[in-house]
């Protein structure tokens, strides 16, 4: 999984038919991948004073818009009056572009909170502190990292001076992810992460066909970065995450993962937020039991929201004593 960028393979995944969703009947459409939905309201005066004003989902890869609703009204319904931001994360695209494409890709979403990223100058973006926007991430499966280290890096790229101030949130949770970036221990669980999205526009092929040829694709890519020297889109991600020129040390983080889950290992969770933890980062967990990859909300609804709950709260209170 590299960022050398061969000709693209054929689009597929939730990129092709969003608007097919009724989910996204009440989103504004940023890009192909970015869709923006605005509250329909402000808040009564006096309340949800303390609520994240905006909320950005980077969904796993292929997930389609209706993977994606229910966790929508799981925050609409925590934050009747917040700012949604979704993210589409079709795998193969995200994969095969470099690290400045895939960063450009994630421009409208800067701008979706600050407006024209080509007026971002340091004065444009207030510190957390004297900010109004109260910003919480969900980032689920390793290729909605990507997008989401892709968005950090843009944004440190757009400030003129140095050192460049990280693109500011209050509450990161990752749900499944990250895994590890070792390439042959992970082509299984990778290859069989691209078909399950690539089955759903191959229904005519049977699935173990369909992993093969996202095996060959991976092994293709990496090959490819390999000789070039590149650096994978994976291995960049993983540690632009818990790297504080990149990421906002001053944030709470909240992983969510099961030892069940197939595709990312929860030993390289729990290895990652040891790391983010000795570095400064104020972290938690929650693991759930018996659950899929990227499958906690479905099954422990409650648990699932209790915890993202409280982990704003911290936040909250965290941001307070700043």
């Amino acid at each position: 999984m590299t960022n050398a960028e061969p000709p693209p393979p054929p689009a597929s995944g939730p990129e092709n038919h969003p608007d097919e969703a009724p989910l996204l009947k009440t989103f504004t459409r940023l890009s192909k991948q970015v869709y923006v939905q605005e509250p329909v309201s402000s808040p009564p005066p006096g309340a949800h004073e303390t609520d994240p004003t905006t909320v950005i989902i980077y969904g796993w890869g292929d997930a389609a818009p209706k993977h994606l609703s229910k966790y929508v009204t799981g925050y609409t319904t925590l934050f009747p009056y917040v700012r949604l931001v979704l993210i589409f994360s079709p795998i193969l695209k995200t994969l095969y572009q470099t690290l400045d494409s895939r960063s450009k890709t994630m421009i409208p979403v800067i701008e979706a909170l600050y407006g024209p990223i080509s007026s971002l100058g340091s004065s444009a973006v207030p510190s957390k502190a004297e900010s109004k926007e109260r910003i919480l991430l969900q980032v689920m499966s390793n290729t909605g990292g990507m997008n989401l280290a892709a968005t950090m890096y843009a944004f440190t790229r757009a400030q003129p001076t140095e050192p460049a101030q990280v693109f500011p949130y209050d509450l990161m949770v990752l749900d499944s992810t990250p895994g590890s970036t070792a390439f042959l221990p992970n082509i299984a669980p990778w290859s069989r992460a691209m078909a399950i999205g690539a089955s759903r526009v191959l229904p005519f092929l049977p699935f173990i066909v369909i992993q093969a040829m996202a095996a060959l694709f991976l092994a293709t890519l990496h090959g490819v970065g390999q000789i070039m020297g590149a650096t994978s889109a994976a291995v960049f991600s993983v540690a632009a995450v818990n790297d504080p020129s990149l990421s906002d040390i001053t944030s709470k983080r909240l992983y969510l993962y099961s030892k069940e889950d197939d595709i990312i290992h929860w030993e390289d969770i729990e290895r990652h937020a040891a790391d983010a933890k000795s570095k400064g980062w104020d972290v938690s967990a929650e693991t759930f039991e018996g659950t899929p990859h990227v499958g906690h909300m479905k099954a422990h609804p409650d648990k699932y929201w209790t915890a993202i709950s409280a982990a704003w709260k911290d936040a909250v209170k965290k941001r307070d004593h700043q």
